[in-house]
C-alpha cells in the first residue's frame, strides 16, 4: 500500500500571553482551505508556546506566511513556520511513545535517556507535560529515521542508570498507547498497603522476629512460599483473633491506592487483588474500596483463637497467575490488556503473564523479570504510564 502523502505546516507562535491570541491565529487561517491536525500550547511564567500543525493546499503557501507575519508583528509574538511533504504512516510506523515518571525528575535522568534514545538515531520530536507535582510525567515522541530498534532492548539500556534516580521509564508503540489498563490486578502486602499483615499479627503475638525473618527470605524467593507461609501461620497458633481487628485497623495504603482504583473505574477499567495474606484482612478493605475482584488465603479460626491452620488452597507463585487469568477472562478482558502490580517473587508469574507487569519497590530479582519497576511509593505514577494527566486524574479523583 502507498503511503498517503499530505502537505502540511507548523507553525510556531510564541512571547507574552495576551487574550485573544489563538482567536487572532484562527482569523488568520479561516479564509484558507485549511485542516487542523494537532495543537499544543504551553504557558510558563506569563509567556507563551503555541504550535498548530495544518494540512493546506500548498499554492496558500506564501499568502498564509504574509498574514501571519502581519498578525504576530501586531501582536507582538515571534514566528517560525516549515511547511514540506509529510507522510502520516512513516510518520507513525518509525515512531514510539517514551513516558517518563519521577517523584524528582533530575537534568542527569533527561540525559540518559537523550543520549540513549540519539545512540540509536532517535530524534525527540515532542513532549507533553502529563503531571508536574507531587509527580513529575512527561511524555516523549521519539522519532527514528530507519527501523525502530528492538523496544525491550532500548528499555533495559535507559532503565539501568536509572533506578538510583528513582525515574521511570515506559516505550511503546503509538498504536499500543492506550491498550492497557482495562484491568489491574494488584498485590496487597507491601502494595496497595504499606504494611505485611502476617508481619503485624506476629509482632502481636509476640513472635515478630521470627515470622519477619521467614516472611522476608520467602519474598526474596529463597524458600518455597507455601511451606514459608504455613511455617509462619504455625507460629500463631493460640493467638486471639482480636488481633486480626488490631491490624486490620491500622492498615495504611499506600499513596496513590484510591487514586488508582477511582481512575481506572471511571475510565471502565476493573480492578481486582490477590494475596498471599489473609481474607481475614482483605475482604473488608476490598470492599471498602470498592475492588471487583479478591482473591487470597484464610486464617482458620476455632473458639476465638487462631489454630496456625489456613482453610482451603493457597495462593501460591503459580495461584496469583491463575487468579489474573481468572479475572480476566471473567470481565472478558484480553490477557494483553492487563496490568499486574506487586513486589515480591511471589508475584512473579502474575508480572510475568499481564500485559503489562510492573514491579512495585521491588526485590532486584521480581525489577528485572517485570517490564518496568516503579521504585518510589506511589501507584498513581502507573497512571501517567496510561497517559492519564494530573488534571484528568483530579477531576476523577
Amino acid at each position: 500500500m502507498t503511503a498517503q502523502s499530505d502537505y502540511t505546516g507548523l507553525i510556531l507562535i510564541s512571547g507574552p500571553d495576551s487574550p485573544g491570541i489563538t482567536a487572532g491565529l484562527m482569523a488568520v487561517l479561516s479564509p484558507f482551505a485549511i485542516t487542523i491536525l494537532e495543537m499544543d500550547q504551553i504557558l510558563t511564567r506569563g509567556r507563551l508556546i503555541q504550535t498548530t500543525l495544518i494540512r493546506l493546499n500548498r499554492d496558500h503557501v506564501s499568502a498564509i506566511e504574509t498574514d501571519l507575519l502581519a498578525f504576530t508583528e501586531k501582536s507582538g509574538l515571534d514566528l517560525a513556520i516549515d511547511f514540506g511533504e509529510i507522510s502520516k504512516e512513516q510518520i507513525a510506523e518509525n515512531e514510539i511513545v517514551l513516558t517518563i515518571v519521577s517523584p524528582a525528575l533530575t537534568p542527569t535522568a533527561v540525559s540518559t535517556i537523550a543520549k540513549s534514545c540519539a545512540h540509536v538515531q532517535g530524534n525527540i520530536i515532542a513532549i507533553r507535560k502529563l503531571a508536574k507535582k507531587p509527580l513529575t510525567a512527561m511524555e516523549y515522541r521519539v522519532h527514528f529515521a530507519g527501523p525502530i530498534p528492538q523496544l525491550d532492548a532500548l528499555a533495559r539500556e535507559i532503565t539501568v542508570d536509572l533506578v538510583d534516580l528513582k525515574t521511570t521509564v515506559l516505550l511503546q508503540r503509538p498504536y499500543d498507547r492506550h491498550k492497557f489498563g482495562q484491568l489491574v490486578m494488584l498485590d496487597v502486602d507491601s502494595t496497595l498497603i504499606t504494611q505485611e499483615v502476617i508481619d503485624q499479627l506476629a509482632i502481636k503475638a509476640s513472635v515478630g522476629e521470627e515470622v519477619a525473618a521467614i516472611t522476608e527470605s520467602a519474598m526474596r524467593g529463597e524458600l518455597d512460599f507455601e511451606s514459608s507461609l504455613r511455617k509462619r501461620v504455625g507460629l500463631l497458633a493460640g493467638a486471639p483473633a482480636s488481633i486480626i481487628d488490631e491490624v486490620r485497623a491500622e492498615i495504611t495504603l499506600t499513596p496513590g491506592a484510591k487514586t488508582l482504583i477511582t481512575t481506572i473505574h471511571a475510565a471502565g477499567g476493573k480492578v481486582g487483588v490477590v494475596s498471599g495474606g489473609f481474607t481475614n484482612v482483605v475482604d473488608s478493605l476490598a470492599a471498602e474500596l470498592g475492588l471487583d475482584f479478591v482473591r487470597a488465603n484464610t486464617l482458620e479460626i476455632i473458639d476465638g483463637k487462631i489454630t496456625g491452620q489456613l482453610v482451603g488452597p493457597i495462593i501460591t507463585r503459580a495461584g496469583k497467575a491463575e487468579a489474573l487469568t481468572e479475572f480476566a477472562t471473567r470481565e472478558g478482558v484480553a490477557m494483553e490488556s492487563t496490568i499486574a502490580i506487586g513486589d515480591g517473587a511471589n508475584d512473579l508469574d502474575m508480572l510475568e503473564l499481564a500485559g503489562l507487569g510492573i514491579a512495585f519497590n521491588a526485590k532486584p530479582a521480581v525489577q528485572e523479570a517485570s517490564d518496568i519497576s516503579i521504585n518510589f511509593p506511589d501507584l498513581a505514577a502507573s497512571l501517567h504510564l496510561l497517559g492519564f494527566t494530573s488534571n484528568e486524574i483530579e477531576r476523577i479523583d
